[in-house]
């Protein structure tokens, strides 16, 4: 008896140490041990979780076009799938795998910075109960990783045989005396009315650009979990700022054919319940990871856009301009290149400045472009601009350039929307123009089909442009000009 006892338990000590082995070694697996009522093996969302998290820690998961390893991982999870616990285990998992690791984490508030600190330190001081072979602790796989002594405070601590291993903070907070190579940013916005409020995702940008980056250590790898509310969240601009860095895990809560990704944690039947009863916005966000004011957005199908233009080419070589209404408007004035119908878009002048200052930038850039045909409402003011860069024109010595004003009597909102079509079949950007124009771009993208718009510049001058190339506006020009076009002037 006493040698089958004495073969079970070196059995189950050889079993134990594979299982440690493999733990130590594969995030997935370590995982599955340390929870196992959370993490089953037929959660198939959470193999690709677990393994993506781990190649970018390992710079296993490289970028084909840079052949070059991702180093921030955008993680997007319906709620209740563990996104932000699995990164609470894999903060712990890679202090197992050197406890030379410094990790900093930001959360939405101190108070949720502080529960993510806790949980974290929590699954590092947790104590293994003996004889329980289902459940494993980070001990069990990691004995050398411990808080180290006397090192009581929650949200800053370091390891036994390190120097400062944990800091975690919030947007509101500051990150100071430490650097970081594994950086976690979970779940910045707080709901759809933060998602849409200008001023918060600008400092949670500013926060990632002026604080959080630059704490951050040369290799350092990050990860951003968040749901995704907006096309210009966080994830969003990080998506377009650092295109060939980031790597998007995007798991929707139903798969194409309206199926649940995991129907032990959300049954397809509970999901298409949710689907019915929820804001149409909060589904998509929530459970669909589809940002909110893109899903109405009136060019949301994209523009075309042009490498290199045969300028030779150019039929007519036109701009048009929508003055500022009021003091919160802009003015927007695009310059384009005409073949066919079809405007190539040379430049684009979106700004708040005066008119003190437009009026100048405004001839400068018609000059530049050799614009031969400049259209500009006269509405509000829009009369007077031009005859003020028709001067400043004069004075660069240019007289090729025709500067006509009329008056816009049409609907606004209506004229955008009838026009949205031809817009995009018609305007065709330069490459690269999100980055060249961006704020231009971001009130093209984000101009709803339905409902209140904060700034409509962009869209209304993007239609002009496109009125002024098929006839729309008829734009009569002065006698002036007609003896300029007779005697070649």
């Amino acid at each position: 008896m006493s040698i089958l006892k004495d073969f079970k338990k070196n059995q189950a000590a050889l079993h134990r140490e594979v299982i440690i082995k493999n733990g130590r070694e594969n995030f997935r697996e370590y995982c599955n041990r340390i929870n196992p009522d959370f993490f089953k093996p037929h959660r198939s969302f959470q193999d690709t979780l677990c393994h993506t998290m781990q190649a970018i820690y390992e710079k296993k998961l490289i970028n084909p076009k840079t052949n070059k390893p991702f180093d921030i991982c955008i993680i997007n999870l319906p709620p209740g799938f563990g996104k932000s616990y699995s990164a609470v285990l894999f903060a712990t998992w890679a202090f197992g795998q050197s406890i030379k690791n410094q990790a900093i984490t930001v959360s939405y508030n101190q108070t949720l910075s502080t529960r993510f600190a806790k949980s974290v330190r929590d699954a590092i001081e947790d104590e293994e109960i003996q004889g329980d072979e289902k459940y494993f602790v980070v001990k069990s796989f990691f004995p050398s990783v411990k808080i180290k002594d006397g090192d009581g405070a929650m949200n800053l601590w370091s390891l036994e045989g390190a120097y400062m291993s944990y800091l975690a903070s919030s947007f509101d907070g500051s990150i100071t005396g430490m650097r970081g190579n594994i950086g976690i940013i979970d779940d910045p916005i707080k709901n759809a009315e933060e998602a849409l409020n200008e001023r918060v995702k600008e400092k949670h940008w500013d926060f990632y650009k002026n604080t959080f980056s630059s704490r951050m250590l040369d290799g350092s790898v990050q990860f951003i979990i968040q749901t995704r509310w907006a096309t210009d969240d966080l994830a969003g601009k990080l998506i377009k700022e650092f295109p060939e860095r980031c790597y998007e895990l995007k798991m929707p809560a139903l798969d194409e054919n309206e199926k649940s990704l995991c129907e032990d944690l959300y049954s397809t039947e509970d999901l298409l319940q949710k689907k019915d009863t929820l804001d149409e916005n909060i589904w998509l966000a929530n459970y669909m990871q589809e940002p909110i004011d893109l899903r109405g957005s009136l060019y949301a199908g994209g523009f075309k856009t042009y490498d290199v233009v045969d300028e030779d080419k150019f039929e007519r070589i036109i701009s048009y301009t929508d003055t500022a209404d009021t003091g919160a408007d802009k003015l927007c004035l695009i310059c384009a290149g005409v073949i066919d119908k079809y405007a190539y878009v040379l430049d684009i002048y979106y700004t708040d400045e005066s008119m003190e200052t437009t009026e100048e930038e405004a001839a400068r850039r018609l000059d530049l472009y050799n614009i031969r045909e400049a259209a500009v409402e006269s509405n509000n003011g829009g009369r007077g601009f031009a005859r003020n860069v028709e001067e400043k024109l004069k004075k660069r010595k240019n007289r090729k350039c025709h500067v006509t004003w009329f008056h816009q009597s049409k609907n606004k909102q209506t004229r955008i929307l009838v026009n949205s079509s031809n817009v995009l079949e018609q305007v065709i950007m330069p490459e690269g123009w999100e980055k060249k124009f961006p704020e231009y771009y971001k009130d093209m993208m984000k101009y709803q089909r339905k409902g209140k718009n904060e700034h409509d510049d962009a869209p209304d001058a993007t239609t002009g442009l496109v009125e002024v190339i098929n006839g729309d506006v008829k734009l009569r020009r002065k006698a002036t000009v007609l003896k300029r076009r007779l005697f070649g002037l």
